[in-house]
């Protein structure tokens, strides 16, 4: 691997989890009865634990929606043909689609990311990145989707993101960022259950959902490919660069990057569905210390989503039967971390107020 992945790694640490203990204290001197809000406090507390901070600010919320393509769809696996990656990535930027809703309502900001799309853009935006490598991954079917050289440089380039964002947004001492992930390509739920079957262990036929609504006799199909891919390719599970140039999107490759890099520099992350999820899992075979930093935004209603949130122990924020993708889960579940955090600095306390404590 390259030195500046190698020592990222390396140095991820784990959360401190007795800034949470000290959280749970001021928690308890708030003028509620101890514990009445429930998974609210967990969520504060593990802000907390991430940020270092006893009572965490959250001053701005992000959101990427990563982008990229694959060839995997030449067997049939979608319902939608693979120009719409680049499509809908013109409305991201127009703020026409479902995340620039939910942005705008939440206060997010988005981001647009191009890891691999397969037309370029003539676009000069702020809020839009080229990160990319190539233009997508190979069809997995048929031997590796990327080489170990582009998945390297994707997940710096994803690691880059994370940096470019603190070098961007100057910060006060006791502010912090949330980062959501969300993301784009036809095709990819494909790679998300090829990677879930694997790192998980389970056969495809549990993990592999309908993705962008496909009938009955694309899902046997898109069930075939997951276990061919795997056939074929014969990844090492103790090795994710392997594991990600053998089955990984872009996008995907990308997000991982990006989870890295945000457990480094301790900033909470936030996954969106099972894509994202994806990803988190494979940021976990590099360093299992990342889990920590990552809240599972919501549940989504790919099967397979369930069984990577029990393998990484995340408990879902919301569930609302969504299966958007674009980060729309993370971004709704990132106004109630902020919630979490403003109970702590908002909140009076017993004394402040007044009021009489329990008896």
């Amino acid at each position: 691997m390259k030195d500046k992945l190698i020592g990222l790694i390396n140095n991820i640490q784990l959360v401190d989890s007795t800034i949470g203990t000290k959280t749970q204290q001021l928690l308890d001197n708030l003028t509620k009865p101890k514990g009445s809000l429930g998974e609210l406090e967990e969520i504060a507390k593990k802000v907390a634990n991430i940020t270092g901070y006893e009572r965490p600010k959250i001053t701005k919320k992000f959101v990427f929606v990563v982008a990229a393509d694959h060839n995997v769809v030449e067997e049939n696996v979608s319902a939608y043909p693979q120009e719409v990656t680049y499509q809908m990535v013109l409305n991201f930027l127009n703020n026409g689609a479902g995340i620039n809703v939910f942005a705008r309502h939440t206060n997010a900001e988005v981001i647009v990311v191009d890891a691999g799309v397969k037309q370029n853009f003539n676009i000069v935006d702020k809020n839009f990145k080229v990160k990319k490598v190539n233009n997508g991954a190979k069809n997995f079917t048929k031997g590796p989707a990327l080489t170990n050289d582009e998945v390297e440089q994707l997940i710096i380039n994803g690691i880059e993101l994370v940096e470019e964002l603190i070098k961007n947004n100057i910060r006060k001492k006791d502010e912090n960022f949330i980062v959501c992930i969300g993301e784009m390509g036809i095709g990819n739920t494909t790679v998300a259950s090829t990677l879930t079957s694997f790192i998980c262990g389970k056969p495809a036929y549990e993990v592999v959902g309908r993705g962008t609504g496909i009938d009955d006799e694309r899902l046997k199909n898109k069930i075939c490919v997951v276990e061919k891919a795997i056939k074929v390719n014969k990844p090492n599970i103790n090795n994710p660069i392997d594991i990600l140039s053998k089955i990984g999107g872009c996008e995907i490759v990308c997000m991982t990057g990006i989870i890295l890099g945000c457990a480094f520099y301790k900033i909470p992350i936030v996954l969106d569905g099972f894509i994202s999820t994806a990803a988190g899992l494979v940021a976990a075979c590099f360093s299992c210390k990342v889990i920590s930093y990552m809240f599972a935004g919501h549940l989504s209603l790919e099967p397979g989503h369930k069984i990577q949130l029990e393998f990484l122990g995340l408990k879902p924020i919301l569930s609302l039967g969504m299966r958007l993708g674009e980060g729309t889960g993370a971004v709704l579940a990132s106004s109630i971390i902020e919630l979490s955090c403003k109970i702590l600095n908002e909140m009076a306390t017993f004394d402040s107020a007044g009021v009489s404590k329990k008896l």
